[in-house]
C-alpha cells in the first residue's frame, strides 16, 4: 500500500502517514515509517493492549487514542476527521478500502499457500478484520482451483476479540465481499481465548486471540470432513496480550 502510494504520488516526502487500526497494520506502518523516513501517527481505541502501543511507539510513531466504547470504528472516524482537517499534512493508506491490501495477499500469501501445499489445499480459513487476508487469498486460491473452500471465522455480536469485526455491528470494510466466502463460522470470545491458550500449551506456538478464533473455525470445518487439506492463518502473536491476562488460566468453579 505504501509503495503504490509513493508510485502514484499520493504519498510524498514530508507527509505524515496516518492510519486507524487495532494493532497489526499500525505496527507495520510504524516500522515502514522508520525505514523510509516518514512520520507516522496511528489512531487506536484506548481499549487495545498496552503492548501494541509500546511496539508502535518503539518505532518512533505517535499514537492517538479514541474512546474505548467506540472500538476500532471510533478510531476510523477520528482518522478521517484528522485527514479532512489537515489534507496537506496526512496520507492515509485506508486499509479498509484499499484494494492493494487484498492484492498483496493475492500476489504473495495465496501463492505461498499453493506452493507449500503442492496445490493440495482444499480449505482456507481466516479470521475477519479488514478482510484483506481472506479476500486476497481467497481470490488467489480460487483462481488456481475454484473448488477450494474459503472459510471465515466471524466473531459474534458484542465480542471482545481484538482485531476482529462483526460485520453486523461494525463499519464494513469496502474491500469485503461476503459473496466470496463459502462458509461462515461464528466464534464466541471465550472460545477463541481458550483455543489460543491451548495452541500455546500444546503446539508451542505463541499466538494471540484472533489466531484462536481462526483455529476454532478450522476445527469446526473438519468435523464433517472425511478428507481434505485445511490451511489456517494465525494473524497475531501472543506477546501483544500479556498485560490483558489472556494466558492466565481461568478459575475452576
Amino acid at each position: 500500500m505504501i509503495e503504490q502510494a509513493e508510485e502514484n504520488g499520493t504519498l510524498t516526502p514530508g507527509k505524515t502517514i496516518i492510519e486507524p487500526t487495532s494493532g497489526n497494520t499500525g505496527i507495520g506502518l510504524a516500522m515502514i515509517g522508520a525505514v523510509k523516513g516518514y512520520e507516522v501517527e496511528i489512531v487506536m481505541s484506548e481499549a487495545v493492549s498496552v503492548e501494541r502501543r509500546q511496539m508502535i511507539e518503539a518505532f518512533g510513531a505517535r499514537t492517538t487514542l479514541t474512546d474505548a466504547s467506540q472500538g476500532t470504528d471510533g478510531a476510523i472516524r477520528k482518522a478521517h476527521e484528522l485527514c479532512l482537517s489537515h489534507p496537506d499534512k496526512y496520507f492515509m493508506p485506508n486499509q479498509f478500502s484499499n484494494e492493494y491490501n487484498k492484492l498483496a495477499h493475492y500476489e504473495t500469501t495465496a501463492n505461498e499457500i499453493w506452493e507449500d501445499t503442492g496445490g493440495q489445499v482444499t480449505h482456507f480459513v481466516s479470521a475477519l478484520g479488514t478482510s484483506g487476508t481472506i479476500m486476497g487469498v481467497g481470490m488467489g486460491l480460487k483462481a488456481k482451483n475454484p473448488a477450494i473452500q474459503i472459510v471465515e471465522a466471524h466473531p459474534v455480536q458484542g465480542h471482545y476479540i481484538q482485531g476482529l469485526k462483526n460485520m453486523q455491528e461494525a463499519i464494513v470494510p469496502e474491500i469485503y465481499d461476503p459473496s466470496q466466502i463459502d462458509r461462515r463460522v461464528m466464534i464466541e470470545s471465550e472460545d477463541a481465548f481458550a483455543m489460543a491458550r491451548k495452541i500455546v500449551a500444546q503446539e508451542g506456538i505463541f499466538v494471540g486471540m484472533s489466531s484462536g478464533a481462526a483455529m476454532m473455525a478450522a476445527l469446526e470445518c473438519i468435523k464433517d470432513m472425511e478428507e481434505g487439506f485445511v490451511v489456517v492463518v494465525f494473524p497475531d502473536r501472543g506477546e501483544k496480550y500479556l498485560s490483558m491476562g489472556l494466558f492466565q488460566q481461568p478459575p475452576v468453579d
